[in-house]
């Protein structure tokens, strides 16, 4: 396996490139078909959508990657076009844990370049993924330019808030099946991920990453919520049968 190191002010990739390779305005077709897909981009008038074609550029990351280090300037707001990432910490011991995971269609990261400070966590790729990554002199200049960016800006910080305050309170209150099944909820909000269909493509491996739970706890927790006749389980991959369900599923434990 190869390690490539960009500059501090760039999304840190180690590990191998997909064949895909970075995209950008030398491919404007390609990458304006990448930005269609989301709905701020749609929202953007014709000059602004330009300004953010011209300087942003989307990047292949492969699967163990780090997207961005933790502590590294925010120099980019980053979306992941496919695949999932994590946002974690790791302290010097390698103890770690893990805010969130982002499917496709996810946006992330915007409070740290708002605020013009270092990203407080590490965004690690799960699975290979292709990154959307727009600089932050773009995004402010969004912020300074269009309200309705203003307007999906303050309802991602909104949501993400909300995201991080039940994760505080799961991680304290809820028992082991009941922080996994809120774990798979939180990633179909459609709010943040509005992609996300009823399955998703994840491995029991990925997912106890992202709850902080051994594979083998993480696959009872699995067959548990299929016994519940919340989620059918395949090879890498949970369907949700029953959303509504799921996002109750241990609350009585609040």
């Amino acid at each position: 396996m190869t390690q490539t190191i960009s500059t501090m002010d760039e999304p840190t990739l180690v590990g191998d490139l997909t064949d895909a390779g970075r995209i950008d305005a030398t491919d404007r077709a390609r990458l304006a078909a990448l930005f269609s897909r989301f709905a701020w981009f749609h929202a953007l008038l014709p000059a602004q959508q330009a300004w953010v074609l011209d300087d942003s550029y989307a990047q292949p990351f492969a699967a163990g990657a780090t997207v961005a280090a933790r502590d590294a300037p925010s120099a980019y707001w980053l979306g992941v076009s496919s695949g999932l990432v994590k946002l974690a910490i790791y302290n010097t011991s390698g103890r770690g844990c893990t805010f969130s995971g982002v499917p496709h269609g996810g946006w992330f990261g915007e409070g740290s370049v708002i605020k013009r400070e270092p990203r407080r966590y590490a965004v690690i790729a799960l699975q290979p993924s292709l990154m959307m990554c727009v600089p932050s002199v773009v995004f402010h200049r969004l912020m300074d330019h269009s309200l309705p960016f203003n307007r999906f800006v303050i309802h991602q910080l909104n949501n993400r808030m909300g995201e991080f305050i039940a994760l505080i309170q799961n991680s304290r209150l809820l028992g082991v099946d009941a922080r996994v099944a809120q774990s798979l909820a939180q990633m179909f909000n459609p709010d943040l991920y509005p992609e996300t269909s009823h399955e998703l493509d994840i491995s029991q491996e990925e997912l106890g990453m992202l709850t902080g739970v051994s594979r083998q706890r993480i696959n009872q927790a699995l067959q548990g919520l299929e016994r519940h006749g919340l989620v059918a389980l395949s090879y890498n991959r949970v369907t949700v049968l029953d959303l509504n369900r799921l996002r109750m599923f241990g609350r009585e434990q609040i």
